[in-house]
């Protein structure tokens, strides 16, 4: 597959282990399943010591989705690996050990040890940091293995399991077109590659196109779909949600994430934990970890740190949304906002340079936000001034500022009362804010 320089991982160069890292290995994106599974047999296959399995594959929502059944179980009393990607301030965010982030003195060892298996030969940053994981993982048992892909799915460095326990597929749609692209067919065949014979693999609600080539690939793997919207039905209320398909209705909270979206990665979550027929897992524990989930930088408030000082007479939030779809997700959440008490909705926005600027823009549409345009701390970023053209173009107001204070500033300037604010446009642009202030280092 085709190799590419990229930063779609926030990648600070702040901490030890990046640092360690990046100097032996290429930031590139080079779609294959072999190198990794050379350095995992170097490494015992720790693979295959994990507990359960559940691989989550997806355009939008895998991060949600996987912080929500995370939160479940571990409410259910389970002990739970995850892995995740990017990190948003520090390298350790990726790996949770059995509910805790891998400590510094255990990566430290963990890359020692894996760079030693590798013996020096050729592997990208990604296919490093996931061997990495596992390894670290099969030192310490765990009831509940959750593994996030982190591009596409069929070539991804985490798809090397004979047989996961659940596969997961959360919307698809266009992203990474460079990659996967540029029909929503190629990329739905991509997230495809995580389904393998026998595992169930639950599906989220997608376009046609989209899941007649998903259902099409289960079936030549034989693996058995449950499809959200289909086999499970899902009606959502002011108050919470009810499943119905799997044996009885169940009636479940809306989770503590906020954003209608949410509700729809609740229930797919909820389907997958409830696949996985494990008897702790009961409607008590789903209905505690829905209310006790945390996932920052997904329309996350910000209460604390130097941008929230500034915005200390209005609400502050944080949304790492960087595609059409995730920004037609985040311009409900501000319709939303602004049903509650008719205040204006104003966007600072940081994009990555490759991301569709035009697309973004138009759906946000709906809500009418003021926009801000910036630049941040990617050298692969839109420049202010080309960003806010893009906004333009696509029907709104927009201006081009300095950085993210000077948006917050120049937003707060322009109605009275203030209007509701948003940061977003990249995971990267969020984890600069973040990284403000140790406060709000996800923990």
């Amino acid at each position: 597959m085709l190799a590419a320089a990229h930063d779609y991982d926030a990648i600070r160069a702040s901490d030890a282990a990046i640092q360690r890292l990046r100097a032996l290995h290429p930031p590139l994106i080079d779609l294959s399943t072999g190198r990794i599974a050379r350095l995992l047999q170097a490494l015992g296959n720790p693979e295959r010591r994990l507990g359960r399995v559940i691989h989550v594959a997806g355009t939008n929502g895998k991060g949600s989705t996987t912080a929500l059944m995370r939160a479940m179980a571990e409410a259910a009393g389970l002990k739970v690996h995850v892995l995740t990607s990017p990190h948003l301030v520090r390298f350790a965010e990726r790996i949770r050990i059995a509910g805790a982030l891998i400590s510094d003195a255990e990566l430290s060892a963990r890359i020692d040890e894996v760079e030693a298996a590798n013996a020096g030969a050729p592997i990208s940053f990604f296919e490093i940091a996931t061997a990495l994981a596992f390894h670290a993982f099969a030192q310490t048992p765990a009831d509940l293995c959750l593994v996030e892909v982190g591009l596409g799915g069929r070539f991804d460095a985490t798809n090397v399991f004979e047989r996961p326990d659940v596969s997961v597929i959360t919307p698809v749609d266009y992203d990474h077109l460079e990659m996967l692209g540029p029909e929503l067919g190629r990329i739905a065949w991509e997230k495809a590659g995580i389904l393998k014979a026998g595992a169930p693999g639950v599906i989220a609600p997608q376009a046609p196109e989209a899941m007649t080539v998903i259902a099409r690939e289960a079936q030549a793997v034989g693996a058995p779909l449950i499809r959200l919207g289909e086999d499970v039905t899902v009606t959502t209320g002011e108050e919470g949600f009810r499943l119905e398909g799997l044996g009885e209705a169940l009636d479940l909270p809306l989770p503590a994430l906020q954003g209608p979206h949410q509700a729809a990665n609740a229930a797919l979550a909820v389907t997958a934990l409830l696949s996985l027929k494990d008897p702790r897992i009961d409607r008590s524990a789903l209905a505690r970890g829905l209310a006790q989930t945390v996932w920052p930088a997904r329309f996350q408030r910000l209460e604390v740190g130097p941008l929230a000082e500034l915005a200390k007479d209005t609400d502050l939030w944080l949304d790492g949304a960087h595609n059409p779809h995730g920004a037609a997700a985040l311009a409900r959440a501000c319709s939303a906002l602004q049903a509650k008490d008719g205040r204006p909705v104003a966007l600072v926005v940081g994009m990555l340079a490759r991301k569709d600027a035009a697309g973004y823009f138009a759906a946000l549409k709906p809500c009418a936000p003021r926009i801000f345009t910036t630049g941040f701390s990617s050298p692969n970023a839109w420049p202010a001034q080309d960003l806010a053209d893009a906004a333009r173009a696509a029907g709104l107001v927009a201006e081009a500022v300095a950085g993210v204070e000077e948006g917050v500033r120049a937003a707060l300037a322009t109605t009275s009362p203030p209007p509701h604010l948003v940061i977003c446009g990249s995971l990267h642009f969020a984890g600069d804010v973040l990284a403000m202030d140790p406060r709000t280092w996800p923990d």
